[in-house]
């Protein structure tokens, strides 16, 4: 699928933006509507909702893209994919139109899983609905939301009536008791808006994805494959442009009293070939995980939970080594590399954090359940 003539022109228009978006910590509206306007909002979304049915190739193509350009608008992009798969899995029977609202770009859609009670632990909701005859009652308090009060739509997470497992509720923007809290200006990222929110509504049933109880299969089986991909491309992104930065500065950069350009010098060219070397490692893992999650194996979980760590990591790694071999140059922000460094900070701790992540590797590859049972907060330890 040739998507250039739809992506090129939302990179142009990210592109003029993108530095102001990070120097005033604004969300990227530009960019945001040449997206809607692209078609690219329904990448992934079947064709008979108004969508390209593209895969996972084609989502780290356009996200790693997008992020090399403007990494804040990146990030809104990929929470708006990791909200509408679930609702094209499981589409709320109460939201008829919300499918292709999604697909065509009429709706930005955006992930509302994160609480403060339960951290990075995003699958853990500590917020609990409440069921009465006009429908569900949700009083919800979420630390970090992607887009907040700029999407159009939010999936929400809470637990059930009896506790006992996760629900997910498509939220419309516009419904009563959805406040957002704040403004962002994080270190990095600073143009997504990723604010607290307070959810404290009534919804109908029908609002619900999929079955009541279904929640945590969705987080799990949908949203964390399609989420951690993306992030991973985020991170591939950020390095590829940033070694592409590095490398123009220290072979334009001249050394007068030597008459040589920076990268003459073996010290440089050493740290520019260990980044490009970690960036196509990177990338070929990165490919390897869509190639997986489009035809799915037995190791198809690994990837899943592996990608995203190691393309966080790396990203710290190649950005860190731009930073350096490009000196002042790269410390006084002209040429960007500084907002690539900082960009790349988020993802290592997005939840799922690298550091949990490892810990599932660890658990899958040594036979042991993902999850340990969940204990009571007033259970004592065992002697």
């Amino acid at each position: 699928m040739d998507l250039s003539p739809k992506l090129d022109p939302v990179l142009d228009v990210a592109a003029q933006h993108a530095h102001d978006v990070d120097a005033n910590a604004r969300f990227p509206d530009e960019t945001v509507a040449a997206l809607r306007e692209s078609g690219l909002f329904g990448l992934t979304l079947p064709a008979d909702v108004g969508g390209l049915g593209g895969g996972p190739h084609e989502l780290v193509n356009v996200i790693g893209s997008l992020a090399g350009v403007c990494g804040s608008a990146a990030m809104i992009y990929l929470m708006h994919v990791s909200a509408a798969m679930p609702v094209a899995i499981a589409p709320p029977p109460g939201l008829p139109d919300l499918l292709p609202d999604l697909a065509t770009g009429r709706a930005l859609g955006s992930l509302a899983f994160s609480e403060a009670g339960s951290r990075s632990h995003f699958w853990a909701p500590v917020s609990q609905a409440k069921s009465n005859a006009a429908g569900v009652r949700l009083s919800a308090r979420k630390s970090w939301v992607t887009s907040a009060g700029h999407a159009d739509v939010y999936v929400a997470s809470t637990l059930t009536a009896d506790a006992d497992t996760v629900d997910l509720f498509a939220i419309p923007a516009d419904t009563p008791g959805i406040e957002v809290a704040g403004h962002w200006r994080g270190l990095g990222l600073r143009g997504n808006a990723s604010t607290p929110m307070s959810f404290a509504t009534e919804v109908p049933q029908s609002y619900r994805l999929g079955a009541a109880g279904g929640g945590l299969d969705l987080m799990l089986q949908t949203v964390l494959p399609w989420f951690n991909l993306g992030n991973a491309a985020v991170s591939v992104g950020l390095c590829r442009a940033a070694v592409d930065a590095a490398v123009r500065h220290t072979s334009g950069a001249q050394l007068e009293h030597r008459g040589e350009s920076l990268s003459a010098l073996p010290t440089i060219r050493a740290q520019l070939a260990r980044m490009s070397i970690e960036l196509a490692t990177t990338s070929a893992y990165l490919t390897q995980a869509a190639a997986r999650l489009a035809e799915p194996q037995q190791d198809t979980m690994l990837h899943v939970l592996g990608v995203k760590a190691a393309a966080n990591d790396a990203a710290l790694r190649i950005t860190d080594s731009a930073m350096r071999v490009c000196g002042g140059a790269a410390f006084s922000q002209h040429l960007q590399i500084d907002r690539f460094f900082r960009d790349a900070r988020a993802g290592h701790v997005m939840a799922p954090t690298a550091d949990v992540l490892y810990d599932f590797y660890g658990r899958v590859i040594t036979g042991q359940p993902l999850f340990d049972p969940p204990q009571s907060a007033s259970a004592g330890t065992a002697a």
